[in-house]
């Protein structure tokens, strides 16, 4: 109000104050789609929850299994207390270095009791279910305050963005990945940034964030601080939000000061870990060079979309749980088109934005391609920029096709400004956008998403959920099942899961599914699991190929030596063993086991061989 405006008469009434609207009324529109963002989500995920103790993802059991884990130790923390970022209860004797894993740490603490009262299979079913259907609903909030003041604009927006097929693929095993809610919230809180006298308020939120999420998922959050760095310089440069930026910027760079505080604060410790800890490593167990974007992927649609169903399906992926970009040839026109048609109508203001976003877009597809050009299949000998970054810190630890992801965001904006255009009628219905409007449906009905597929798993054995194991090791002590745990074959991981959750005495396991160092120590290149043992590969070995060998003394002597490296007391095999696509080969473990460590005894429904000081049973 300026001080200027003359002042009424003493005589005129007063305005009628604004109608009061019920709350309900105010929220409505939000819990429609935050009711369709769930019925959605329950839809993909329905065949976890149909038998979530004795199904499985069928595309990715070893990460469901690890996050399983990661779940139930959480409960461990904080019945037994411990390191939220180291553990030895996984790869004894060396353990595990979590702060440098996708440990989730604020998801295990936070639903803890859930899985205390139901079991890490149902939190896991639970938190990928509210992670699926959060992140289309709080990018429906960010579009629908920041982008479109149509909610209906914002909820297709929104939709698209927590349903791609991108995220969809990761919701087979990837509790992280699958977390897209972070994003818009960290946008949120940065664009909020510019606020005048909030600098402090807003700081200390984004720094919460920042602490909170990279505990859920480091990547994602680097990428999410990379692309809004990207977009919000690129937004500054036109000459439209030139004096606009340069008034925000102190109160910007202020803001972002404390966010770094905060952030440091709550992260110290565990960034030291990620970095310097024990059993850190350098770079990824994974090749970069195969987890790069092909070309053609982006014209390409996923497994887990209804144009797959019809036939349009495809094997461009490194596997099936990284699809990251898949939109389709109709989306990827219609995307061109949608940039070209907003242009148009554009002021010079919404032109730099649109600027920005095709910067950001184009900037992270490229990267997503990886250090060499692939199309359909075909890896060339064209570099690309990605060769550059590839060694630089975080870069290093990064899967290229994974930053394809930030598109999903770029086009969930462009959409909802389509779709705002389509829906406004301010000045009448425009006969020229039905055709729009009917590209707009006939992009996005092929990646409308297909359930996650799933598959049998072994259930937990009687010998580990009565606590009859607790005989055959002491306190501390290590017990495995066979074979040991690794990313094809991880039952072993699981029962040691289940007894974390109960509580009580605890075994500690050798091997497991994590990343850790190579040969040589903290510090070497990453690696899938363990360094692998002899014996490790004589059980694994038998249960994937069904090689049952000829064992000599220099064998035993071998799994003597490895035994004791452990520290093992007992191992144990079950009936059944849950492997990547089936179960696996119990009749060739068995007699591997029999014929080095002797005849077993049975306990309940496992096979178990003791393994102590003073009773060798290689030697019996």
């Amino acid at each position: 109000m300026s001080v200027a405006a003359p002042a009424p008469q003493a005589t005129e009434d007063r305005p009628a104050p604004p109608p009061v609207v019920p709350l309900l009324r105010r929220w409505r529109p939000h819990l429609v789609v935050a009711v369709i963002a769930l019925g959605l989500a329950l839809y993909v995920t329905h065949g976890l929850w149909r038998q979530p103790y004795t199904r499985t993802l069928g595309e990715n059991v070893g990460d469901q299994a690890f996050f399983e884990w990661v779940l139930a130790y959480g409960v461990h923390l904080l019945r037994a207390g411990g390191d939220p970022f180291f553990t030895t209860m996984m790869n004894a004797p060396l353990g595990v270095n979590l702060a440098a894993n996708t440990s989730i740490t604020v998801d295990a603490i936070l639903f803890a009791p859930l899985t205390i009262l139901a079991g890490p299979q149902v939190t896991f079913a639970t938190i990928l279910t509210l992670n699926l259907a959060g992140s289309a609903f709080a990018w429906y909030l960010f579009l629908n305050r920041w982008v479109t003041r149509n909610r209906a604009a914002a909820a297709i927006g929104g939709l698209f963005c927590g349903f791609a097929p991108g995220f969809v693929s990761h919701a087979n095993g990837h509790l992280n990945w699958t977390s897209g809610w972070i994003a818009p919230l960290v946008l949120w809180w940065l664009l909020k940034l510019t606020e005048d006298g909030r600098w402090l308020r807003n700081g200390v939120v984004l720094g919460v964030i920042l602490g909170c999420g990279f505990t859920i998922a480091a990547e994602g959050l680097f990428f999410t601080a990379l692309a809004g760095g990207v977009f919000v310089i690129a937004w500054s440069v036109p000459r439209a939000h030139r004096a606009q930026a340069r008034r925000a910027l102190p109160t910007m760079l202020a803001g972002l000061g404390v966010a770094a505080l905060v952030a440091f604060a709550l992260l110290a410790y565990p960034l030291y870990m990620h970095f310097a800890g024990p059993q850190t490593f350098a770079g990824t167990g994974f090749n970069q060079r195969h987890y790069a974007e092909d070309v053609a992927a982006y014209f390409s649609y996923s497994d887990r979309t209804l144009a797959a169903k019809v036939g349009l399906g495809n094997n461009l992926a490194a596997n099936s749980t990284e699809q990251t970009s898949f939109f389709g040839m109709p989306l990827m026109i219609l995307i061109v088109a949608a940039f070209v048609l907003l242009w148009r109508r554009a002021d010079p203001g919404r032109r730099a934005t649109l600027l920005a976003l095709a910067i950001t877009g184009g900037l992270f597809m490229v990267i997503s391609y990886g250090p060499r050009l692939r199309i359909l299949g075909h890896e060339t000998d064209v570099p690309l920029p990605y060769a550059l970054l590839q060694r630089l810190p975080l870069f290093d630890a990064a899967l290229p096709l994974r930053f394809s992801l930030v598109l999903v965001g770029v086009f969930g904006v462009v959409l909802a400004m389509l779709a705002d255009l389509l829906l406004d009628r301010a000045d009448g219905p425009n006969p020229a956008h039905t055709p729009v409007a009917a590209a707009l449906a006939f992009s996005l009905l092929p990646l409308f998403p297909l359930p996650l597929l799933t598959t049998e798993r072994a259930p937990e054995p009687e010998f580990i959920s009565s606590g009859h194991w607790k005989q055959y090791v002491p306190e501390g002590g290590t017990l495995t099942a066979l074979p040991f745990a690794t990313n094809v074959a991880a039952d072993a991981q699981r029962w040691q899961a289940y007894t974390m959750a109960r509580g009580g005495r605890q075994f500690r396991i050798p091997d497991g599914y994590f990343l850790g160092p190579d040969v040589g120590g903290a510090g070497e290149k990453g690696r899938i699991g363990a360094v692998p043992r002899p014996t490790d590969w004589l059980f694994l070995r038998a249960s994937l190929y069904g090689y049952v060998p000829q064992l000599t003394n220099w064998d035993r002597a071998t799994s003597r030596a490895d035994f004791e490296y452990w520290g093992i007391d007992a191992v144990f095999l079950p009936a059944e063993i849950t492997g990547s696509h089936g179960m696996l080969r119990h009749t060739a473990v068995e007699l591997t086991a029999t014929e080095l460590l002797g005849a077993p005894e049975r306990v309940d429904d496992v096979l178990v061989w003791r393994i102590r000081p003073g009773v060798d049973p290689i030697d019996r």
